[in-house]
């Protein structure tokens, strides 16, 4: 594609500079994403872009624990059979993903979106603390667990919602890691986390 867009940049340019857009893709990946897109039949580009637009579209955060969902209450949350009265407080719905992979976490999930970091500029009433809140204040919940990541955010975050929770009478436990300090949830394995739940410790 030779021709120049009324912006003055290549389409495909243009194309590659949304893919760099994503975490963890630098520019060279994002132009080999690129020219993958420029391979596909007009069919599967379309499939591909309308698969796009219809997440878009249609996932939203569940009413009760901000997961995402395309439904009003996500599968956890509607599952009676989850124990409501232990919450794993986590960053991001990916996390939510890792824990669910171990198959031994029965609780239900509250997700945050989100980390306290100051110098981003992401300060506590940015988070989904407010809803947590609301759903400890129901009633029926005797424990709360941290999830966050071990890093300075993460920590920051958890003992920001222990002083929050513990005037409540909740008992409020952190995960006992054998994660090594930075590590991120998303990319541990399961038995490395379903052992930082089983030794969690009382915050």
């Amino acid at each position: 594609m030779s021709a120049q867009n009324g912006s003055g940049a290549l389409p495909l340019t243009l194309l590659a500079e949304q893919f760099a857009k994503l975490p963890g893709i630098g520019m060279k990946t994002a132009q080999r994403l690129a020219y993958f897109v420029m391979s596909m039949t007009d069919s599967e580009a379309k499939a591909f872009a309308d698969a796009i637009i219809h997440a878009h579209k249609t996932v939203h955060a569940c009413k009760i624990c901000q997961n995402l969902t395309d439904r009003e209450i996500c599968p956890i949350c509607g599952d009676d059979t989850r124990d409501r009265s232990t919450i794993c407080v986590v960053e991001s719905p990916k996390d939510v993903s890792a824990f669910e992979r171990t198959r031994e976490y029965k609780g239900v999930y509250h997700v945050l979106h989100g980390l306290i970091s100051p110098i981003d500029g992401i300060t506590p009433d940015k988070l989904r603390v407010t809803e947590l809140l609301k759903r400890i204040q129901s009633g029926g919940v005797k424990e709360v667990i941290m999830a966050t990541n071990p890093t300075p955010e993460g920590e920051a975050t958890a003992m920001y919602i222990s002083r929050l929770l513990k005037p409540l009478g909740i008992k409020v436990t952190r995960l006992a890691f054998g994660l090594p300090i930075g590590a991120i949830l998303e990319y541990a394995d399961e038995v490395t986390l379903f052992k930082a739940l089983e030794n969690r410790n009382e915050i």
